[in-house]
């Protein structure tokens, strides 16, 4: 007898229910528009002969009769290959294999476009990592220029890494009565722990290791092709795709070279063949339940803080509006399943070896705290998603999941998880809202008061760092990095120093309006404070010596100068360089992108 479900959890029913009830008025303008596209099916009947023409012309002479004759479905790709992204330079071998494979299938795919994607690795602590967050747009622009052809039936998103998945995702819902499927290219195989690559970076940061050796650590660690090993924004793109049901299941882990990753491709593109007869697309698929599912997800991993900004920027594309405070509330009842780095000193590959995906699902559907009842790329419930993908690389195959983690140091049961709560918390106060990792946090670490120092650039704390001028408890403040001030930079090259200075024992925490995302440590960091110090927040008004108080567990962030006295100070923003390095080319962006709580976008709130 089949184990009877538990009714869904009361918490996650409740936030769910509040996502679709404040949104009704967004999401039926969407489903009107999705419906309007889809108002003649196949798009290709609206287009002329002259139009057809152009978009047949390069066809091999194979698909062309196909496509003039039958007709038969058309599926278009979109990719982000390059060689610059070491888990997209896979790739590049991806759509021949789907255009064999779906010919198989009496359809046709043409490369209907790429888009830019830039790697956050390359970029840190450099300009162009004011444009990082911004890329995020222009790729969900993209991917609708490419889709515009109004050629395709269905389509299919070539992507991993940071702003990349988002981005497609966004476009894609623009287009959102098409069928679409997702495909990865999976993580590196690991090469030197993340354990010891971080240890590295701090004796670097203080003196005792060469930038020579600090170079081979880092070679070592990012050595191949294929995403980086840790549990990042990249990652965790991967873990919310497959909880939303828009990827084949067991995709997401797969490395490139494994030969099931052939397979998964090939699986992925016979689906969307398939799916081109269906009647929904992707707009109908993603509704609250698929949403607050990919939100669990993440919380139950400890994955990105990035989330907490792109989540909700899909479901505002979608048609819903998505809040900090509703993930904060699924945060409470969700449990700690994982210890991941930068949360524990396992990596991806690991998780996928002792249970991955397959496991974590069942276990989250059998306790209740997601949806079952969604509509997924392989047709009706997240439980199809609860079997886990054979070791043959000869077919695709699956399995139930394992009965038992094989490794409870890296992923736990609901009834036995690392925390009873979820990867991240929602801090309020006199300071603004932010969100902060508390997954990666130890317990004494979680609560600071203390005088505050205050930046303005991620530099001159690693200045202040190297001239010893950190001696007591320290509550490190970095503003004037939010999206309106300069595009909302990752401040990773703080996390080296700062962990150097909880481990002399001091007691210290980031607050700052820029991001930290997947990485973000061992140091308590309230980040994507709101409203941000360009936008008048009170962060512009703090000064060195306010004491400060970040409590991760009572969820505040507050500086103790009373509110008379902090209106009556200065306001202390200050002008960043405009242009160079692209910045000049994303003055509209910044003029006009929505606070990171409404999802720091351009596209409105």
């Amino acid at each position: 007898m089949p184990k009877p479900k538990s009714p869904l959890n009361a918490t996650v029913h409740a936030i769910t229910e509040q996502i679709r009830s404040r949104s009704i008025e967004r999401r039926a303008a969407y489903l009107a528009t999705v419906e309007m596209q889809r108002a003649n099916r196949v798009a290709r009947k609206r287009l002329s002969a002259a139009n057809l023409a152009h978009g047949f012309a390069a066809l091999p002479s194979g698909d062309k009769l196909r496509v003039v004759s039958e007709p038969v479905p058309m599926i278009g790709i979109v990719s982000s290959y390059n060689d610059v992204l070491s888990a997209h330079q896979p790739l590049a071998d991806y759509p021949a294999i789907i255009k064999d494979e779906v010919r198989k299938h009496a359809a046709v795919a043409q490369f209907a476009g790429g888009v830019p994607a830039m790697c956050d690795g390359v970029t840190q602590g450099q300009p162009g990592m004011e444009l990082s967050l911004f890329s995020r747009d222009v790729i969900a622009m993209s991917t609708a220029i490419a889709l515009t052809h109004d050629l395709y039936d269905g389509a299919m998103m070539l992507g991993v890494c940071d702003k990349i998945v988002p981005g497609l995702l966004i476009g894609a819902l623009s287009f959102g009565h098409l069928p679409t499927i997702f495909v990865p290219a999976g993580p590196m195989p690991s090469g030197l722990s993340n354990k010891e690559k971080a240890n590295v970076r701090k004796l670097h940061a203080q003196g005792k290791v060469t930038p020579d050796k600090l170079l081979e650590a880092e070679m070592a660690a990012y050595h191949t092709e294929g995403t980086c090993t840790f549990y990042g924004t990249a990652n965790s793109n991967q873990m919310l795709l497959e909880a939303m049901g828009l990827m084949v299941p067991g995709a997401a882990f797969v490395q490139p070279n494994d030969p099931r990753r052939t397979l998964l491709t090939r699986a992925a593109a016979a689906r969307i063949a398939a799916l081109t007869k269906a009647p929904l697309g992707i707009g109908e698929w993603v509704n609250e339940r698929v949403l607050v599912n990919a939100i669990v997800a993440l919380l139950a991993t400890g994955g990105s803080t990035n989330h907490t900004m792109h989540w909700v920027a899909i479901a505002r594309a979608a048609g819903f509006e998505m809040t900090w405070q509703d993930i904060d509330a699924l945060s409470r009842v969700t449990p700690l399943l994982t210890r991941l780095y930068p949360n524990g000193e396992a990596d991806v590959n690991d998780f996928n070896r002792v249970g991955s995906t397959a496991f974590l699902l069942r276990e989250l559907l059998d306790a209740a705290l997601m949806h079952d009842d969604v509509e997924t790329v392989m047709g009706r419930g997240l439980s199809l998603y609860t079997q886990a993908l054979s070791a043959d690389t000869h077919k695709l195959t699956y399995t139930p999941a394992v009965a038992k983690s094989e490794d409870l140091t890296v992923l736990r049961p609901v009834a036995e998880p690392f925390s009873a709560e979820g990867g991240l918390r929602l801090l309020k106060g006199n300071l603004g809202h932010a969100i902060l990792k508390i997954s990666a946090v130890s317990p004494e670490h979680r609560v600071i008061t203390a005088p505050a120092h205050v930046f303005d650039a991620q530099g001159d704390v690693i200045t202040a760092f190297k001239a010893n001028r950190f001696v007591a408890d320290s509550v490190v403040i970095v503003r004037n990095q939010g999206p309106r001030a300069c595009g909302m930079p990752e401040l990773h090259q703080l996390t080296p120093a700062l962990s150097v200075l909880l481990d002399r024992g001091l007691k210290v925490a980031l607050v700052t309006d820029g991001r930290m995302s997947g990485a973000s440590g061992r140091v308590p960091a309230a980040i994507h404070v709101t409203p941000e110090a360009a936008a008048g927040g009170a962060l512009a008004r703090v000064q060195d010596g306010d004491v400060v108080t970040v409590d991760c567990e009572a969820g505040t962030l507050h500086v103790h100068v009373d509110d008379a006295t902090l209106a009556l100070r200065e306001n202390a923003s200050v002008p960043l360089a405009k242009s160079g390095w692209g910045r000049e080319l994303f003055a509209t962006f910044r003029d006009n992108v929505s606070d990171a709580d409404c999802g720091a976008s351009i596209f409105g709130n």
